[in-house]
């Protein structure tokens, strides 16, 4: 369907909407699946939990350096040619894990790989922006993409399980990673992209995404996502650990030997209700009512154990789904499109720092304090998830972007 910009310029939605669609799916599909690739490498390479878990960590510090030094793209080079950029990158990465099985090798790949994935994810959220009319057809198209991004994380695990079943490398799920990117880097090439608004105000480049701390809606957006992340996160790196050993009906059992997988299928599933939700309740009432019912599900975890824990933090994911990509939305929303590049990073940033730094935080205080119980660890992770309650009843009681909202509605999407 071809659609006119602002400009007057022509572009075809839906092909650009389902190519962002489809990175959202494989960039999911090889980061959430690190958790089974790492059970899996340190038996096959012989690696220590601190060795392995590098594997979570490179990757996660890359895309959060990546976001934050090179978001600017997105808005000096366009949308269009930053997304090849990025894919090509991640695609060559992809391919050249079957160059060798050197442990030192795959974490440098999987480091380049954050870079690529921090670049063409700044361009494709910006890109969000350009294709949609208002900030609330924003909020719902970032819900849809974050949809796919749930399904990734669940295809790209039971790959590798797959393929571990049948004798078959884990590498082979980059194989096909490559060869995702090579389609959509040809599709990308030949379609029409709405061209990127360029300020003539300021100079584009790195320094205006850290200049965007400074900017209440920038740094309280940054802070909610980075709270958000760190309870997310927690679930699918630590829930097993958390769960190991546990005995008790045989439904708790299944919930305990699935857990993750239930919690990216509700994750999932949210994030497409989450587009019926979000058109009908307002999205503060919304994030307010859901975070408080993730703060219940973190804190009854924490404080009756793991009876508990088995049934509410994988269900928690159902009303973890939309928190994210609202968040997300919202904030970039608040800016002038000549800036979606800029904040997506700084965002990512946060994103991806959070997703490094909590779950080692967790395993800090479990080590330190609990003697290696990861149910300390989710005690922390429990004040993330209160914190992030709080935020959103501030955010429900006083609506601070509601202003910055409105003025984009008018200026940017009209």
């Amino acid at each position: 369907m071809a659609t006119t910009s602002k400009t007057g310029a022509t572009y075809n939605r839906t092909l650009i909407t389902a190519l962002t669609c489809a990175m959202f799916f494989m960039f999911a599909m090889t980061t959430d699946a690190v958790g089974e690739i790492i059970k899996i490498a340190k038996t096959d390479m012989g690696l220590t939990n601190l060795q392995a878990s590098a594997f979570h960590y490179a990757p996660m510090i890359a895309i959060a350096i990546s976001g934050i030094l090179l978001g600017f793209l997105a808005d000096k080079l366009g949308r269009k040619t930053t997304i090849i950029i990025g894919l090509s990158l991640y695609g060559i990465a992809s391919a050249a894990f079957f160059l060798s099985t050197d442990f030192y090798l795959y974490l440098t790949l999987m480091f380049i790989s954050g870079v690529a994935i921090g670049i063409f994810k700044t361009a494709a959220l910006a890109l969000i922006g350009d294709i949609t009319s208002s900030t609330e057809e924003h909020t719902t198209t970032m819900n849809m993409l974050e949809g796919f991004f749930g399904l990734g994380a669940i295809v790209g695990p039971l790959l590798v399980v797959f393929f571990h079943s049948r004798g078959i490398s884990w590498t082979y799920l980059y194989l096909f990673a490559a060869l995702l990117c090579v389609v959509m880097v040809i599709a990308a090439s030949f379609s029409k992209y709405p061209p990127t608004v360029k300020s003539t105000d300021e100079p584009i480049n790195f320094g205006r995404s850290f200049a965007l701390l400074k900017n209440k809606y920038a740094l309280g957006f940054s802070l909610a996502i980075a709270m958000y992340v760190a309870c997310e996160v927690a679930i699918f790196v630590w829930l097993p650990s958390f769960l190991t050993g546990y005995t008790g009906t045989e439904i708790a059992v299944m919930f305990a030997t699935y857990a993750v997988m239930i919690f990216f299928i509700l994750r999932a599933a949210g994030r497409f209700m989450g587009i019926w939700v979000l058109k009908r309740f307002s999205w503060t009432s919304v994030m307010a009512v859901f975070s408080g019912v993730i703060f219940l599900c973190f804190l009854f975890s924490a404080i009756f154990g793991k009876n508990t824990a088995v049934f509410l933090l994988p269900l928690s994911g159902l009303f973890m789904s939309m928190i994210y990509p609202t968040l997300n939305s919202k904030g970039i929303s608040c800016f002038p499109k000549t800036e979606h590049g800029a904040i997506a990073g700084l965002i990512l940033f946060f994103t991806a720092a959070a997703a490094a730094l909590g779950p080692f935080l967790m395993a800090f205080v479990a080590d330190v304090f609990g003697g290696g119980d990861m149910r300390i660890g989710f005690m922390l992770a429990t004040g993330f998830a209160g914190g992030l309650f709080v935020f959103a009843l501030y955010n429900w009681k006083f609506d601070p972007a509601n202003t910055a909202l409105e003025i984009a509605n008018e200026t940017e999407y009209q």
